[in-house]
């Protein structure tokens, strides 16, 4: 059974002090430092390699210590990512909302009588728009009905780009499915299913089309070696600029239909 227990900390670095979250787990086998937006950055410590709190917290600083120029430069990234969220302004009308890559106008209007809650792409004279039409008696809020509309036009997006790669690359997953994971925006299992983040339909289809043409290309290599990359780049030669840009852009579509992150 895996035991797992976290607690925010002080770092005193070099460069100042930090405070992160450390996370003692038995089922971790190494020391892992990464980024989470909930928690600035998350530095994972086996169970085995420290018998207490205090003794995770020794362990763990001189970990960051080592990697405190790396930290703080994805620090520095996710407050970037930041400042162009509250830059968009809040998930309002006439706000602005992430879709396919590009920037869409928000607005919320009432549905005509009799008709359901919906929502349209389209386009208007500044720019392109989501239009959010709320039903009388509507109970969901703004963010569960535009979640729900891109959770459709996730799971399309994706499973046309599977259609449109698989047979080329000689393989056919088991099962797909789309979801809100917060650490991968894809994943293959050994039982040859596919998972994906329905966030992707944020992104631009290059981005989508990227992580789609990874996973499958895990079902003929299943680790990141050199073979596996060359199938990647084979489908997909530009793959290293749209994992880049998902990178620069992660707090920035996990925090889409957040309340925390859009305020």
């Amino acid at each position: 059974m895996t035991v797992s227990t976290e607690w925010r900390a002080p770092f005193h670095l070099a460069g100042g002090a930090l405070e992160l979250t450390i996370r003692r787990s038995s089922r971790a086998r190494l020391l892992r430092l990464t980024i989470d937006p909930r928690h600035n950055a998350v530095v994972t410590v086996p169970s085995r390699a420290a018998r207490s709190k205090a003794d995770a917290e020794r362990v763990a600083a001189a970990f960051v210590a080592e990697r405190e120029e790396w930290l703080r430069r994805h620090l520095d990234r996710q407050a970037h990512q930041r400042a162009r969220i509250e830059a968009m302004g809040p998930l309002r009308d006439g706000g602005t909302f992430r879709f396919r890559g590009e920037p869409h106008r928000l607005r919320i209007v009432a549905a005509e009588p009799r008709h359901r809650t919906g929502v349209s792409r389209e386009g208007g004279e500044s720019g392109d728009e989501l239009v959010v039409r709320l039903a009388a008696g509507e109970r969901r809020s703004i963010e569960s009905v535009l979640e729900a509309w891109l959770r459709v036009r996730a799971r399309t997006a994706i499973v046309r780009e599977i259609e449109r790669h698989a047979t080329a690359m000689g393989v056919q997953p088991a099962a797909v499915t789309v979801r809100d994971a917060r650490t991968r925006w894809g994943s293959c299992s050994r039982q040859r299913r596919l998972s994906f983040s329905w966030r992707l339909v944020l992104a631009p289809p290059e981005a989508l089309e990227t992580v789609v043409v990874h996973e499958l290309a895990h079902l003929r290599v299943f680790g990141h070696g050199p073979e596996f990359w060359a199938i990647v780049a084979t489908h997909r030669a530009d793959h290293r600029q749209w994992r880049r840009w998902l990178r620069e852009h992660s707090l920035e579509l996990h925090s889409a239909l957040d309340g925390n992150g859009r305020t």
